[in-house]
This record gives structure tokens, sequence and C-alpha cells, in this order.
């Protein structure tokens, strides 16, 4: 069976989609299987020219907005660079974007697509306050999922809060199957030590959405109720400055390093002790699950799949979106209990072991994908990409 994974961009940084489809693909090529990755230079833009045509709404209502003139363009040309570099026909395409997924129907109408929606792209843009809730750039995003239910054959997500998020938008949102994130183990080489002073490490993108202004505050309080720390900030983005700035403002420059963009954190992270990302929103949050690889207790908000990960006081612990406050009562407690901490780091480890291993998602697509080898009731697909039980 000839299978193309079609991401969006390439996979250039390690997180996410990027951590797990070429693993994936590595990993059933060295069974047999012909898999191929196929994706959009970044470079391509403005090429495409054919018309976009919706079938479940009009886009073009919305025409004139720059982000949904953006999102057009960017459909256009991702069909464009399709038509231009592929020339054979594949048993199954296997999209990992939205844009992927339609433009890859579009062309090859006859071939089943299965697409996977790994984030919401609304939901960021909310968050990172470039659009409001119901305006027009929400409006339009959110009836995508509409088509994307009318045109590709199966649609997958990555956590169970997110198939319930999309609920709101599709018209049967039981045929939605839900396999989370696994990663490769091999990876991830846990490095057993003891740090005299607490280390506490992020890694993300720094815009508004990962709630790292939170967390600098948090830190503030910290420092104020006398705790010593060190925060490793891994990433960079449009809030950085901003983030620095704020850093002074609590008093916690000095014991925080802004490292900027990393190419393969998993190989940093081991010699830290505690995860924390307090973010906003997660369809799944990959990197809660690559932190617990590494040994590390984790932190996170009590949303989304990160919820989905953490079982509060036991492998990890949960606070509410945007209370720094109680952010800095949860750090405080993994500081002043080293012993509390390596249980909930040796929790967290033995969890994504069993839950987000890679074989797991590889049977779990194997399924799948042979199914749309010998179609089968939509009943008995979608069952085929639900939540996992943990392996044994």
């Amino acid at each position: 069976m000839n299978i193309l994974q079609a991401l969006f961009f390439p996979p250039e940084q390690p997180g996410g989609v990027s951590s797990m489809v070429p693993y994936i693909l590595e990993r059933f090529n060295r069974k047999g299987w012909e898999m191929e990755l196929f994706s959009l230079p970044k470079r391509i833009r403005g090429k495409g020219t054919e018309d976009v045509n919706f079938t479940t709404f009009d886009w073009r209502k919305y025409a004139g907005n720059p982000i949904v003139d953006k999102y057009i363009q960017t459909y256009k040309d991702y069909v464009w660079w399709t038509k231009l570099r592929i020339k054979k026909k594949y048993d199954i395409i296997h999209a990992h974007h939205p844009i992927a997924g339609l433009a890859m129907k579009q062309i090859f109408p006859d071939t089943p697509v299965i697409l996977t929606i790994h984030s919401s792209f609304e939901r960021e843009l909310m968050l990172n306050g470039r659009i409001q809730e119901n305006g027009v750039e929400h409006q339009f995003l959110t009836q995508i999922y509409g088509e994307l239910e009318a045109k590709v054959d199966q649609i997958i997500t990555v956590s169970n809060s997110f198939k319930m998020y999309m609920s709101d938008y599709v018209q049967d949102s039981e045929r939605i199957g839900v396999i989370p994130n696994g990663f490769d183990e091999k990876r991830f080489r846990p490095i057993s030590h003891e740090n005299h002073i607490t280390q506490f490490i992020t890694v993300c993108r720094l815009v508004p959405a990962k709630g790292l202004d939170t967390l600098i505050i948090a830190c503030g309080e910290l420092k104020k109720r006398g705790h010593p720390f060190v925060l490793h900030i891994i990433g960079d983005g449009p809030s950085r400055e901003e983030l620095e700035k704020l850093a002074i403002e609590h008093n916690v420059y000095e014991d925080t390093i802004f490292y900027g963009y990393m190419l393969h954190p998993e190989e940093f992270m081991p010699f830290f002790d505690v995860f924390v990302l307090p973010s906003r929103a997660e369809a799944f949050g990959s990197v809660f699950a690559e932190a617990a690889l590494c040994w590390l207790a984790l932190i996170g908000t009590n949303v989304g799949g990160i919820a989905e990960q953490i079982e509060h006081g036991y492998n990890g612990l949960l606070v509410p979106v945007g209370d720094a406050l109680a952010l800095s009562h949860a750090m405080e407690k993994v500081i002043i209990d080293p012993s509390y901490r390596y249980n909930l780091a040796r929790a967290a480890w033995e969890k994504s072991k069993k839950s987000y291993s890679l074989n797991r998602v590889l049977r779990q697509l194997k399924s799948v994908y042979e199914r749309y080898q010998h179609p089968v009731a939509d009943s008995e697909l979608t069952g085929a990409a639900q939540q996992p039980k943990s392996e044994e």
C-alpha cells in the first residue's frame, strides 16, 4: 500500500506534528510499507491562481479580510505546488493540516483522504489577540470544519477535548476519531541528577497563548517568598521583548534565561527538574509528554489535552488558566519537597511510556489504513480511531 503523508510546511522544528510524522514514516517504511512525505515549501508564496470553491459555505463573503485572503492564497499555493510536484497516485493520503486535506481531496477526489487536525488555528489567533470571537475571521475558520467533514473521508484529532470543541462546528462529531500523539522513546535519554537549586524549564513559541506572562508573574511571587530557582525559557516569538520587560518588572530577570529557538530541546531537558507551561489552550500539548519522557515533573493548566495527560497530584500539577498565584503555589510545592517532585516525575514518565508510545500510534494508524484498503461501514471505521487503552 502506497501512502502519502501530507504536511503543511516542512517539519523543520520539533514539537507536535514535526516531532511525530517523520518518525511514523520511518517506522512504517522499515516495516515494508511504501510511505512518502510531502509539504509546501515556505518560499512558495502567491503562485496559485486556481479558483477555490467550497460546497458547504461561500468563502467569498469573507474576501477582503487579510487573514481570510492569506488562508485562501495559501490553499491556492498548496494546490499549485501539489499539481506541479505529484505525478503519481497513492492508495491513501494522510493529511496533517486542513489546507492539505482539502487540497488533496480536490486534486485526488477518488483517493481516500484521512485528516488529522492537530490544533486550532482560530483559537490560537484569538488567544494571541489577533482576531475576535465570532468576528469575520473566526466565522470563516470555524466553517472550515464543516467543509472538512463534507470532503475528507476520515477526520482524526489528538484529544477528546478537541473533539468536543469541534463538535460545535460539524454535523456528526461521533465520526471524528481520536488518536493522541505518540513519541519515539529512543529520542529521550533521562538523566538521574540532583540540582541544588530547582531548575524550571519551558519550551514553546513565545506568544500570548502560551501564558508565559502568568509564569513570570508566578516566579516573581516565588522570589518574594525567598525560594531560589532558575527558569529556562526555550523558544522565540513576538512576545519575547515584552516577556523580558515583565521579568525585569517582577525582579526575576537575573533568575531567567531566554535561550531563543533550539532545534532539539529534548536533548537539553533531562538536566532540569520541572517542566512548566501555563498555556491558555492546547489541543494536545506534545511537549508535556516529551518532558515526561525526560523524567521531569509537570505543571500545566487545566485545559484541553494538558488535562488529559496530567492527573493532578499523581503525575503532575494542574492550575487554572491565568492564575499566577495558584501557579506559584504549585511551583513552591515542587521546590520545597524534592521527594514529591521526584515521585511526580516518575509517575509522569511511566504514563507517557504507556500511553504515548509511538508503537501505539503505529498500531492504530495501521488499523485505519487497512480499513481504507478494504472499505467498511463508517461506524466500524470510526471505532478504529478512538482513544486507545494504555499499552501493557
